[in-house]
């Protein structure tokens, strides 16, 4: 895999001897990485990483700040978190919160490895997901404003003779925007049109016939 593809792991510690020893072991099976000694520092200048490694208990903003304001912003990151001061709440509030794992130090290699490849394969999932719903609605802004009038109709289970109806249209043209937006959008079935309609967010039209 080409450096600049490979999975991005960044670091938050304030302590700079394990910030070293957490590089070292991730670049040794094939991370990138990028480390910083607060969380502030990271918000000014990090990318965005397929899993952040996150001390607890961090000077100014700590890691538990950090994931609120990740939360709030709507930002899917997969967070480990790691601590020096193993406390039981501050395990079960970070994981409530979201996280995919929190270990205490001194850890082992394997369990590190085991944590961070948990949350590189739940960004990648998170990933998919997010591509899939750009992808989905740019499909939907590619409809023509009569074909998602007819789509709305569509999704809520009227046939196409009760759809001209409606729209003062003949039955041939409802089945003609019908036919495209199908194939625009990609569904081969009516199921499936309802799926990826509810999906975009799209809502049935309920008339009073």
């Amino acid at each position: 895999m080409p450096p600049d593809q490979e999975p991005l792991v960044s670091i938050i510690d304030d302590d700079s001897s394990i910030r070293r020893s957490l590089t070292r072991l991730l670049k040794s099976v094939g991370y990138r990485t990028e480390t910083f000694d607060s969380a502030m520092s990271f918000l000014e200048n990090g990318q965005r990483p397929n899993c952040l490694l996150l001390d607890i208990t961090l000077p100014g903003m700590s890691g538990l700040d950090l994931q609120t304001m990740f939360i709030e912003g709507n930002l899917d990151t997969p967070i480990v978190f790691i601590t020096g001061q193993g406390k039981i709440s501050l395990a079960v509030k970070a994981m409530k919160s979201g996280a995919v794992d929190f270990l205490e130090k001194p850890f082992q290699d394997k369990d590190l490895f085991r944590a961070v490849r948990n949350a590189i394969e739940k960004d990648h999932s998170a990933r998919a997901s997010e591509n899939s719903n750009k992808e989905l609605r740019h499909k939907i802004y590619s409809l023509t404003p009569r074909e998602h009038e007819v789509l709305t109709f569509v999704i809520s289970g009227l046939p196409n003779k009760a759809i001209a109806v409606e729209l003062g249209a003949s039955e041939k043209t409802i089945k003609v925007h019908r036919g495209r937006f199908m194939h625009k959008i990609g569904a081969s079935s009516i199921v499936e049109l309802i799926r990826l309609a509810d999906k975009a967010g799209i809502q049935p039209v309920f008339t009073k016939t």
